[in-house]
């Protein structure tokens, strides 16, 4: 399993595998979600995302106004606050943190705000999502941040297709 320092080099030598296998087998991968799901099950099992956290210090999930509202409540601010102390308006028109690493984790990898956290940061890495095939490019991205992804990147590729 590599580790997230390792992740953008290796990432970037299998990145051309990862793309030449899915436009050459891409109807083969639209009914494999129980399958990913399982390498999804199996390679979250062998990580710790405590002892990574790499997606929280390199990534910036979109914040929806809902996510906002939340995470109001949980600090106990007025939206506007959040919106004010922790967020922005990236080149797309959407809410993100300022900065990253994110502002609520800790040097323990905790999450501040875990059972609050933005519903992009739940749904993270994306790799036990119905259609994964939908997300597929978007997993090859990830793979260069989430030792998960590149895991399971790894697993559907060498995975026997049944023609």
């Amino acid at each position: 399993m590599p580790k997230y320092q390792e992740l953008p080099e290796l990432a970037k030598k299998k990145e051309s595998e990862w793309i030449k296998f899915f436009a050459t087998n891409k109807k083969k991968i639209e009914g494999m979600d129980l399958i990913i799901h399982n390498f999804h099950n199996i390679s979250s099992s062998k990580i710790n995302c405590l002892e990574c956290a790499n997606c929280c210090r390199s990534l910036g999930p979109r914040i929806t106004d809902k996510d906002v509202e939340r995470i109001a409540k949980e600090l106990r601010l007025s939206s506007v606050d959040v919106i004010k102390k922790y967020l922005r308006t990236d080149e797309d028109g959407d809410m993100v943190f300022k900065s990253m690493p994110c502002p609520f984790l800790g040097t323990d990898n905790y999450c501040a705000i875990y059972d609050f956290r933005p519903k992009a940061c739940k749904e993270y890495p994306h790799t036990d999502r119905k259609k994964f095939f939908q997300l597929y490019k978007l997993s090859v991205k990830n793979a260069y941040t989430c030792p998960i992804v590149f895991d399971v990147m790894e697993s559907i590729k060498n995975y026997k297709l049944k023609s």
